[in-house]
């Protein structure tokens, strides 16, 4: 299991614990606007046995003091009182100011019918009459309770996430930055040691193509190093040719690939657009590029590298005849850990990202992908 691989897991069990907790609280919540609901009935159920008992002439005195009370302490829950006729004989805990605008009741009235059935009681033998409720004012907030919690608890999940996501950034980046300086600082003395060594070869009058596969390595070694001491600082740009560098990438790649990948590019060594760039750095972007095509294409296949010249920007496309991607992943093959590769590190695109994007303020993507078809990246530069 790779990196990146571990990271998504990790995401998805935070995820799913933040979602089970979610539904736990509102289980919950809901679970108490029902005890509620059912309180509140149950007091107009109470309201509505009083009033009918208060029309019987035979309670006695104490009786009315307890009845008045339990109307009385109803002062939450608004209700309608109406008789079989539908007329409305009287109204409790609604907006005063519109207790005798009709048309505020017939409202009232209608939203009360939807949301709960009405309570009946009799007047007389033959008469009948009917409270419609509505939720009360504590009820219906804590209603919205639920929807609130929830939007908090995304937004803490969110918040939650992306921190974390950027303090593991944080960390891999210092990681990483440090891992490149002492690999650079390493790299250096040796490196300093074979030059020395070529220049005493050299005077050895050796074969002359021993002698020049020697100083190509060196020069080699000479740019890793170059590289890796220039990651985490801010590098220098030279206005210079773009095509040159391509080729000199090109040149290396090829040297180093199988006769059955072939490489078109759409320029000549004559041709010049000058660009302001860091060579060392951006080759290692045509480089990282080029091997991932030629594994793509399991060592055979055709690499393209077109360039087009535009007003303002420069369009540098490369692609391949691989084995291609879908959609999903246009975005994640530059995410530092993600490979295909057994023993791949998955850090070349995104080693990539960092020069294209930071050093040279450009853009790179993957511009088109078709799976058995082949791959496109894209990489845009400011003139």
């Amino acid at each position: 299991m790779n990196i990146y691989t571990r990271k998504i897991r990790w995401k998805f069990i935070l995820f799913l614990s933040a979602v089970l907790i979610a539904l736990g609280s509102l289980f919950y919540t809901n679970k108490l606007i029902r005890q509620l609901k059912q309180e509140e009935k149950n007091k107009v159920e109470l309201w509505a046995k009083a009033t009918e008992q208060l029309i019987d002439l035979d309670i006695t005195e104490t009786d009315f003091g307890f009845l008045f009370e339990v109307i009385e302490n109803n002062n939450t829950v608004p209700v309608i009182l109406v008789n079989s006729d539908n007329e409305i004989i009287s109204t409790r805990n609604l907006d005063p100011a519109k207790e005798n605008n009709h048309d505020y009741l017939a409202r009232k009235l209608k939203k009360m019918k939807k949301q709960n059935e009405a309570i009946e009681f009799s007047i007389s033998d033959n008469r009948n009459n009917f409270i419609y409720y509505k939720d009360s004012i504590l009820l219906s907030k804590l209603e919205l309770f639920p929807f609130v919690q929830l939007g908090v608890i995304i937004l803490f999940i969110l918040v939650s996430y992306f921190a974390f996501s950027a303090s593991r950034k944080a960390e891999q980046n210092q990681v990483w930055l440090g891992l490149s300086k002492e690999t650079a600082h390493q790299l250096g003395t040796p490196t300093s040691s074979l030059a020395a060594w070529f220049e005493l070869l050299r005077m050895k009058d050796l074969d002359e193509k021993i002698l020049k596969e020697f100083e190509k390595d060196v020069t080699r070694l000479e740019k890793i190093t170059e590289r890796f001491s220039k990651i985490g600082s801010k590098p220098s740009l030279k206005t210079i040719n773009l095509f040159n560098v391509i080729t000199r990438a090109v040149n290396y790649i090829k040297s180093r690939s199988s006769e059955n990948v072939r490489f078109n590019v759409s320029f000549s060594e004559e041709d010049e657009l000058n660009l302001p760039l860091n060579a060392a750095l951006f080759e290692w972007v045509i480089e990282n590029i080029c091997k991932n095509a030629i594994d793509a294409m399991n060592g055979k296949g055709i690499i393209n590298i077109n360039v087009q010249d535009n007003v303002q920007v420069v369009y540098l496309d490369i692609s391949d005849t691989g084995r291609g991607m879908n959609k999903l992943k246009f975005k994640t093959v530059f995410k530092p850990g993600y490979t295909t590769k057994e023993r791949g590190w998955g850090l070349g695109l995104s080693l990539s990202k960092r020069i294209v994007e930071m050093y040279h303020g450009g853009k790179i993507f993957v511009n088109y992908s078709e799976i058995n078809k082949g791959t496109g990246i894209r990489i845009v530069l400011k003139k």
